[in-house]
This record gives structure tokens, sequence and C-alpha cells, in this order.
């Protein structure tokens, strides 16, 4: 099923956002007079995972670089990994059959905004539209209620803390960057990822040549060292 990327933006838009809009204009209103009293309350991202456990979590932005996720895929059979991938809206939109391989293969899919925006630089309502929208595409194509969500380059400011909650998202942000979106060079991306392993780390990846080539050795290091390589609703708990 093929779906144009502005049409399904749009008519999500055009049949919901009005009526849901006037909820949330009520709902933030007493939000922030909550908050003001009770700044204690006040929402924050999510860096680790519970740091309780040996657990590790590898985490996979999708917006581009699908010709290689297959060899990721395969990697994670192999050494019985299972991790988070974030997809774009964007991209969903026209890879629903990879988006569905992720689900089967036992991966947890997170949402990571629809244009790939800086959220701390868009107003309240389009904060609720690259998420709310890319929620509802995932959800038409597989079913999967996604829970998670990974702010495009990690810009986020509280108005995004705030709509993701009021939409039942947890934010999540990084422990380790691997940066390999930047620097194409495997053995840096192995280093980075494996720098002052700890309980709870949140490991960030995209689908590059260079990180397939890491990503065997990453998971091997972590293995060894009795860490488990867990989703990240599973670190988290």
């Amino acid at each position: 099923m093929k779906l144009s990327k502005e049409k399904f933006f749009n008519n999500v838009i055009a049949n919901s956002l009005i009526v849901f809009m006037l909820i949330m204009v009520c709902a933030f209103g007493f939000r922030d007079q909550v908050s003001s009293v009770f700044s204690g309350d006040k929402l924050k991202a999510i860096y680790h995972g519970n740091l309780d456990n040996n657990n590790v979590s590898l985490m996979v932005n999708v917006y581009w670089g699908t010709e290689y996720l297959d060899s990721m895929l395969q990697i994670f059979h192999d050494t019985d990994t299972k991790v988070t991938f974030f997809v774009g809206g964007m991209w969903a939109a026209e890879n629903e059959e990879m988006l569905k391989r992720f689900l089967d293969e036992g991966h947890e899919i997170g949402n990571h905004g629809y244009y790939h925006k800086d959220h701390d630089k868009i107003s309240l309502e389009r904060n609720e539209e690259e998420i709310s929208i890319t929620h509802q595409l995932v959800k038409s194509l597989t079913g999967y209620e996604m829970k998670l969500f990974a702010p495009p380059s990690g810009a986020y400011n509280d108005t995004t803390l705030n709509v993701a909650d009021s939409l039942g998202y947890k934010t999540i942000m990084w422990t380790k960057d691997t940066i390999d979106w930047r620097d194409k060079d495997t053995d840096l991306i192995y280093k980075r990822a494996i720098a002052k392993p700890s309980n709870g780390d949140l490991i960030l990846m995209h689908p590059t040549a260079n990180t397939v080539e890491a990503l065997s050795s990453i998971i091997k290091f972590y293995k060894d060292n009795n860490y488990n390589l867990v989703t990240v609703s599973q670190n988290l708990s």
C-alpha cells in the first residue's frame, strides 16, 4: 500500500485536528497552571534506562538509509538482538513492508516525527502534528501503538515534552551518540558505542554502511561484558 505523504498528512489534519486542538488548549492551560505550582513535577526527557539492570539498548533512527536495513536486521537476527527503530513519518509512508518486518522480527518501533523538524523551533500545534500524524500513520499500517518519541536532532523544549506526554509518549534521548551520520569511520563509531559502558545505556545510531560494519563488534562487546541488548521499553522497566 503506497500512501502520498502530503495527502495523508493533510487528510488526517482536516478530519481530526480541529476537535483535538480544542481539547488540547484546555488541557495545556490547566497543565501550565499546575506546573507553575508544582515545579517538581516538570517533565523531563529520558537519557538512560533502569540503572539497576545490566541492560543496554541500540536505538536506530530511520529517516533514510533503507538500503542498509536488510544487513542490520540480519545481524540482529544472527545475534538474537532486539532494538528500537525510531521511524520518521515520511519514511514510514513509503516503507510499509519494512515497517512490518521490524515488528515481525520482534523489534520495537518508536516515533521520530513526520518531517524531521527541530521540535524546539516549532509551535505547539506543529509539535502535536509531527507526533500525532506519525502515530496515526504507523497505527494505520501496522496496528501498532507507539509510546516512545525521539526528537529529530535531539531538539526539544518544554512544549515538546508536554505535547508528547499529552499524546501518551515518553521523550527519549540517548546516553551515547555514535554520530555515524556525520563521521563515516567504522572504528570511531565502534569506540563511541562502547565508551564507558554502564547499565541502562541508550546507544544512538543510524542505518549507514559504516554502522553495519561496526554493528557485530558492538553487539559482541556488550554481550562479552554481560550486558543484555534489549528494546528501549524493556530497558526503562
